[in-house]
């Protein structure tokens, strides 16, 4: 880790057709290669099949999913003479965020449908109606910081 200043925080702009800054953020991190324009039209083609199917806002939906899969806790390792203690601690939110998106990336891109746009748009439902591989594991993370609560006591 640096000793340096932080890192400032970077402003992404809101997206083209809905105006949220969350969606870019997912755009931004669904993306290979700077190829912006692909991404965009797995995550718009997902969200176009969302509507379809279920006749409701998708973006709303996407919200409910990403909120879904949000973690309020997780385990860190600390070090306490030479035992390595999986300690709970509350998450940030930004992290929170960030973490939601990679999780929801990662379970679409393990599913097994043909294209990216069926993969996303069947995870984003999942974890809208609180099932999938995403919410599933924001389940073992919370049972993980569950189980060792009694390192609580060596948060720092």
């Amino acid at each position: 880790m640096s000793r340096r200043r932080a890192a400032e925080k970077r402003e992404v702009l809101p997206d083209a057709l809905h105006g949220d800054m969350v969606l870019t953020k997912f755009i931004n991190s669904l993306m290979f290669d700077g190829k912006k324009a692909v991404a965009e039209g797995i995550v718009y083609g997902a969200l176009d099949r969302i509507r379809d199917k279920t006749g409701q806002e998708p973006v709303g939906m996407f919200h409910q999913a990403l909120g879904n899969v949000r973690p309020s806790v997780e385990v860190r390792s600390r070090r306490v003479g030479g035992a390595t203690y999986q300690v709970p601690v509350e998450v940030r939110s930004d992290r929170q965020q960030a973490l939601a998106i990679r999780w929801l990336i990662n379970a679409a891109r393990a599913r097994s449908e043909t294209t990216m746009v069926d993969r996303l748009s069947g995870e984003l439902l999942d974890a809208a109606n609180q099932r999938g591989s995403a919410v599933k594991k924001r389940e073992d993370t919370h049972r993980m910081a569950d189980a060792n609560k009694a390192f609580s006591h060596y948060r720092w």
